[in-house]
This record gives structure tokens, C-alpha cells and sequence, in this order.
């Protein structure tokens, strides 16, 4: 997995290319004209106390903060595709991922997708940042061969041993304990606004305080990770919701539950959207009442969502 950074990605749209490409999709001129006028001739200045700097006019990027600029940015680099079979790019905003798949050693179509990347930013204006780019390699194969450390732009991508990917920690045996960790660790923290707002006699809200801060720490992507969790994490987990259940004197629900219900949603929806990349994974039995199981040779993936939301949806 190679978790590419852009430097600047907002600040480096050409708004004349961004517009090329909506036309391509379909949009309509009215539209693409407002766009660019949206996005040039923007005046910025930068202003000190009493004192302000000469105006600079801007004619690239999207504005900073602007709820328009990551859909812009996401239409810009909708052409930004995996040109092999074995290999997936994944997109959020500018957070892009290259993953591919290396069978029997052979890692050709995996470097050429990170070079055809690489060719693809210079066409389209986008700086990569080298040094903040990391390449984790998931191997789990008893005799494992060094690999060879991937070049961008004749400078060295660094390998880790875990990265942080849209707010989950990853792990290069796709173990999730440092994951837990870091979740109970904030969530303790929010555990002591908690207990001063009993404190000022705030009991009216605590339940509530609960939902939206301590339970969507618990729970954030919790489809991804939550079932290959160890024991002892699942423990320390349902500790947190045990002692802010004792705070807020009102029953909570337990974090298995929580991620059943968000296992099923999502599921659910998973299923009832063809467009899905996933919806080819839940196929009907030739009865159409239950859903075909996955075949897993490994606890691991056993536990992961597919099979586990197949399972949930076939009660």
C-alpha cells in the first residue's frame, strides 16, 4: 500500500484544466463558466493587526474551507484510475491510496501504476511530497523476500510498519491494538468534560454529550476493525462505555451491539446499491431468501466485514 501526499493539492488546480474535464463529464457551460469565474481573479491580501499587504490576485487553486473545493478537487483527479487489474487507487478528497496486489514475486504492474501516478501528477499540475509519501507492505507468507524500496521522481519512498489512513490506524500484520489504543486514549480524555459537566449539575445533557463525542470516538469506522479486535482490546473498549455509563447514571449500549447495528446499515446499503464496488460480494442463494457465505481459509478474514455482514443479514 502506498499512501501518496500532495503538497498543496488544492492550491495547485489550474482551473482551465478542471474545467476541460467537468465539460468531458457533462456538465453543462452555463455551469462550467460560473466555475471559473468562481475560481480566478480571487483577490487575497494578508492583513496584520492595523496593517494590510498589497492585494495578490490568485487564478489557481480552489479557496481553503470552501465546501466546493474537495468536490472540485475529487473531479479533477476523477481520471486518476488504476490501469491494472491487481491494483486499486483509492480517493478521498486528496488522500489517495495505491494498492495492488504482488503474486509470485512478480511486482511489475504495481511499480508501473506508481510510475504511470507519478506521470499522471506532472501532467495535471499536482506536486508530490517524497517525503511524507510511505509505502506499507502487508506480507504474511512464512519465507518473505526483501522488497526493493519504490522510487518517485529518483528519491526513496520510505517503508513503515503502520500508518494513519483517514483516522485508523493500520499495522503491517493488519492488527488493530494500536488502533484501540489510541481510540481509548481520547475517549478517556473526553470522559473528564464528562464528569465536570455533572459536576456543574449539567445532568440533562449527559447522555447526549455521550452520543456525540464519546460514542462517535468509539465507534468511528468501527466496521473496519471492531471484529479482529483481540480480547483484551474489545475489554478495554467496553471499560470507556462502562464508566460513562456510571458518570451519566443512564444505560448505554455496549459496543458489540453498536457494531452490529452499524454492521447491518451499512450492509444494507452496500446491498441495495448496484453502483457499489462491493455489491457483487452479496450474492443470493438460488432460493434468493439467504445470502451465499464467503469462503475464508483465515481466521483473519473470516472476521472481517464481508463475511461478518453476510452472517448478520442471513439471521
Amino acid at each position: 500500500m502506498l499512501f501518496i501526499d500532495y503538497s498543496s493539492a488544492f492550491n495547485t488546480i489550474v482551473p482551465s484544466k478542471l474545467i476541460t474535464k467537468l465539460r468531458i463529464l457533462g456538465l453543462n457551460t452555463s455551469l462550467c463558466n460560473w466555475i471559473l469565474d468562481f475560481l480566478t481573479g480571487r483577490p487575497q491580501v494578508v492583513r496584520v493587526g492595523s496593517n494590510t499587504s498589497a492585494t495578490l490576485i490568485l487564478n489557481t487553486g480552489a479557496p481553503q474551507g470552501c465546501v466546493l473545493s474537495p468536490l472540485l478537487y475529487s473531479l479533477f483527479t476523477h481520471d486518476c484510475m488504476a490501469r491494472h487489474d491487481s491494483n486499486t487507487i483509492i480517493k478521498f478528497a486528496d488522500d489517495t491510496t495505491v494498492v495492488g496486489l504482488i503474486t509470485n514475486n512478480d511486482e511489475t504492474a504495481y511499480r508501473e501504476e506508481v510510475r504511470d501516478l507519478a506521470l499522471w501528477c506532472q501532467d495535471n499540475n499536482l506536486s508530490l511530497n517524497v517525503t511524507k509519501t510511505k509505502e506499507m507492505i502487508v506480507d504474511y507468507r512464512k519465507r518473505r523476500t526483501e522488497h526493493a524500496p519504490i522510487l518517485i521522481d529518483g528519491a526513496v519512498v520510505e517503508q513503515v510498519e503502520s500508518f494513519k489512513f483517514l483516522g485508523v490506524h493500520i499495522n503491517n500484520k493488519l492488527e488493530w491494538s494500536k488502533h484501540t489504543k489510541t481510540v481509548v486514549k481520547r475517549a478517556r480524555q473526553s470522559l473528564f468534560h464528562l464528569r465536570r459537566l455533572k459536576r456543574f449539575g449539567m445532568g440533562q445533557i449527559l447522555k447526549r454529550f455521550y452520543s456525540c463525542n464519546i460514542d462517535s470516538i468509539l465507534t468511528g469506522c468501527i466496521t473496519a476493525w471492531y471484529c479482529n479486535c483481540s480480547a483484551s482490546d474489545r475489554k478495554a473498549l467496553q471499560r470507556v462505555v462502562r464508566t460513562a455509563q456510571y458518570i451519566t447514571g443512564a444505560k448505554l449500549p455496549a459496543i458489540l451491539d453498536l457494531y452490529t447495528r452499524r454492521c447491518q446499515r451499512k450492509a444494507l446499503k452496500i446491498v441495495k446499491d448496484p453502483s457499489h464496488p462491493s455489491h457483487r460480494l452479496f450474492s443470493l442463494l438460488p432460493h434468493g431468501k439467504r445470502y451465499r457465505s464467503t469462503k475464508s481459509r483465515t481466521k483473519r478474514l473470516l472476521n472481517s466485514f464481508y463475511p461478518q455482514a453476510i452472517r448478520l443479514l442471513n439471521r
